[in-house]
């Protein structure tokens, strides 16, 4: 049971394995995407179907013809992965062994929709993954087994992510072959420990720039590449315009007679905005309606008709008209 890319990983891992039968798949339904708004199938369903593998995408478990067409399969074992649906006790309820889940935190901490995003943008160096026993509670079960993963300066959301996705396949094939061995240990969670990785909204994207540079930039790698980052940018007469901006790095102090959010000019392909404390260094920004542009297509474009700004590094070079 899974339905993005996190969760199809483990479903590769399970195919690779060959230990068990995957009698069902299940996946939350299409749904629009893009642009375009075309009804897309979720990565997990587009996996199994290439297996030829049964697949199944209620809209929940709260009709109980959705419940009886997964007991008629008769499952030993359900294990979950991403699937985005809450599963009631009637359908834990059906395996004998139970329900086992891939969850993207060391269990306590960070139970819920956003463990990857949240461990980033909070700064800490060490995340993980946690099988655990599934209950009725939000990822409120026994620990399985866990496996530590260090986040790197430089990690995002997604290359964390990446990784994360191949270590809990891994790691639950090595949780079934434990339990095919009976050396699985339960231990319970410690529930005062607990913490919420709440789901992520479009608007915690907006940047704080009058906050240290450090912050802003666990907060910006921690929301990339969805939902983003962005603030609105004065500079131009007359005109507000909507940056997003990428995953930099954090460079020198802060000039005296720069404020926060303030773009101080550019240096190569990046572009120098203003901290609380230092310089942050951007790869690309994106206004609004238009592509990522680098540092020096960005002065180009917009700084270059700017005054009052502030260049650190010599003004780029821009192409007649």
């Amino acid at each position: 049971m899974g339905t993005p890319d996190f969760a199809a990983a483990s479903l590769r891992h399970l195919l690779t394995w060959g230990g068990c039968d995957i009698v069902g798949v299940y996946a939350q339904p299409d749904r629009p995407c893009g642009r375009g708004q075309i009804c897309t199938p979720p990565p997990v369903k587009v996996l199994a179907m290439e297996k030829r593998l049964p697949v199944f995408q209620p809209l929940n478990f709260k009709a109980q013809p959705e419940v009886d067409q997964l007991a008629a399969l008769k499952p030993d074992l359900l294990l979950v992965a991403a699937y985005g649906l809450i599963l009631p006790q009637s359908v834990l309820d059906i395996p004998p062994l139970g329900a086992l889940n891939v969850h993207a935190s060391l269990l306590p901490e960070y139970r819920g929709a956003a463990p990857i995003h949240r461990a980033i943008m909070d700064g800490r160096h060490v995340t993980g993954i946690t099988i655990m026993r599934m209950e009725a509670g939000l990822d409120t079960g026994d620990i399985l087994l866990q496996r530590s993963l260090a986040i790197g300066i430089e990690d995002t959301a997604q290359t964390l992510h990446d990784e994360l996705a191949e270590m809990g396949g891994r790691l639950l094939v090595d949780a079934l072959e434990k339990m095919g061995q009976g050396r699985l240990v339960r231990i319970p969670q410690d529930h005062g420990r607990a913490t919420y990785a709440a789901k992520l909204s479009k608007d915690e994207g907006r940047i704080d720039w009058d906050q240290p540079a450090l912050t802003v930039h666990n907060r910006i790698r921690g929301l990339f590449p969805w939902p983003g980052s962005w603030f609105d940018w004065t500079g131009m007469p007359g005109r507000t315009l909507r940056l997003t901006v990428y995953p930099g790095r954090i460079g020198e102090v802060r000039p005296e007679n720069a404020a926060p959010g303030e773009i101080v000019g550019v240096a190569g392909d990046t572009v120098l905005i203003a901290c609380r404390d230092r310089i942050y260094a951007v790869p690309h920004v994106k206004p609004a309606g238009s592509k990522p542009l680098k540092g020096h297509e960005f002065y180009c474009g917009y700084l270059s008709r700017c005054s009052g700004e502030h260049l650190v590094q010599p003004e780029p070079s821009c192409p007649e008209g």
